[in-house]
């Protein structure tokens, strides 16, 4: 498993394939993050094509560019997931984060991963693996009778979501720690403001995956930003 996970935010799909095309051969997991304008902004692919986009997708019986050759997470940033989490799912997602203000009724899209797709805690995750994101300033706590039935827990760096390049907040270092010794087994991955500079302390604290975009989008040579963020989890202990 990848410590090191590049964020695509797709304004479309042409950005999306462009994205992963410049990603081919240097890593082996992805994170799409899908955005619909209602529960963040702004809207991504494949919400800027309407819709009725994503059942179209799945109707025609399309999958996920590059998903033959790596991993791909889908951060669903969108209202109401359950109506929309299989369907990732179909499209060739492995794996799937829902962040908790999102849904409406957390236990009932579980036992649905469960029922629908055989997913459960911990059985093939490098086929379907489940998470919940969880913003600064909420208690991590209030995901502890969940934490039987999914995979990881993802902890937002930043105070909005939905766009990359927002300033790293400092608060979540301590609900982390908090939430590592509470939950020491539980994986955890932050996704937001995570860079060469704040990456040494959140490997300290046990963070297993980093998600990491303009950090990555916005330096000069991709290639090498890449190169710099795998090095300092070798200099932190952490091997991939």
């Amino acid at each position: 498993m990848s410590i090191i996970v590049p964020a695509i935010l797709p304004a479309s799909r042409e950005d999306l394939v462009e994205k992963l095309d410049a990603l081919s051969g240097l890593v082996d997991e992805v994170q799409v993050d899908i955005v619909d304008g209602v529960f963040a902004s702004p809207l991504t692919w494949p919400y800027d094509k309407g819709p009725g986009e994503l059942t179209r997708l799945v109707q025609g019986g399309e999958i996920l560019p590059h998903s033959g050759e790596c991993r791909i997470e889908v951060d669903l940033m969108v209202a109401n997931p359950e109506r929309t989490a299989g369907a990732w799912i179909e499209l060739g997602a492995s794996r799937v984060t829902i962040h908790a203000g999102s849904v409406h009724h957390l236990p009932k899209l579980l036992e649905q991963f469960k029922t629908v797709y055989g997913y459960d805690k911990g059985f093939v995750t490098s086929l379907l693996a489940i998470g919940i994101a969880i913003p600064p300033g909420v208690d991590p706590e209030t995901l502890a009778p969940y934490l039987e039935q999914i995979d990881y827990v993802q902890f937002m760096g930043i105070k909005k979501v939905g766009r990359q390049g927002e300033p790293f907040d400092p608060g979540v270092l301590r609900a982390i720690d908090l939430f590592r010794k509470r939950h020491p087994n539980v994986p955890v991955q932050v996704d937001g403001g995570v860079s060469v500079i704040t990456a040494p302390r959140l490997l300290e604290l046990g963070v297993s995956r980093l998600v990491v975009g303009s950090a990555l989008w916005k330096a000069p040579d991709l290639k090498q930003a890449l190169a710099e963020l795998q090095k300092v989890t070798e200099e932190s202990g952490i091997y991939e």
